[in-house]
């Protein structure tokens, strides 16, 4: 009879993995899977959002990178995870993935600036116009 002597299982060198969980804002449930520590939060946000389409998970968010950031809710700050940072940079395991919210592109001053010249000057274009057809019916009428 032979007797198996189990392996012990040792860690070579740094251990640069690591399980995160993500949530995702309206989502039932986080997603969780391995990273490496060194790896980008843009690819992070990439791998989520494809597993989060994968499962078939509802809300749907689509897959365009550049609409959603990455929150470390552990983390002492309140602010997204840059894309080119580590995901290994806050130490944290715990994140939420959000929509980044509508952006409103404020008009220029010079456009805004000459539409307001183009409403004024049809103003006065429609006044002087009323005023020369005012002066015509005067003049028929006499």
């Amino acid at each position: 009879m032979l007797l198996y002597k189990q392996k012990s299982k040792e860690v070579k060198g740094d251990n640069n993995m690591m399980l995160i969980r993500i949530s995702v804002v309206g989502s039932t449930g986080p997603i969780r899977f391995v990273v490496n520590k060194k790896e980008l939060v843009g690819v992070v946000i990439q791998r989520a959002l494809k597993s989060y389409e994968r499962d078939g998970r509802l809300p749907v968010l689509g897959s365009d990178l550049k609409d959603f950031v990455l929150y470390c809710t552990t983390a002492a700050g309140t602010d997204a995870l840059s894309p080119w940072e580590t995901i290994g940079s806050r130490e944290g395991v715990n994140f939420t993935l959000c929509k980044k919210p509508p952006t409103t592109q404020p008009m220029p001053l010079a456009a805004a600036a000459s539409g307001h010249k183009k409403s004024l000057i049809k103003g006065w274009i429609n006044k002087s116009l009323n005023l020369f057809r005012e002066f015509q019916w005067d003049l028929i009428e006499a």
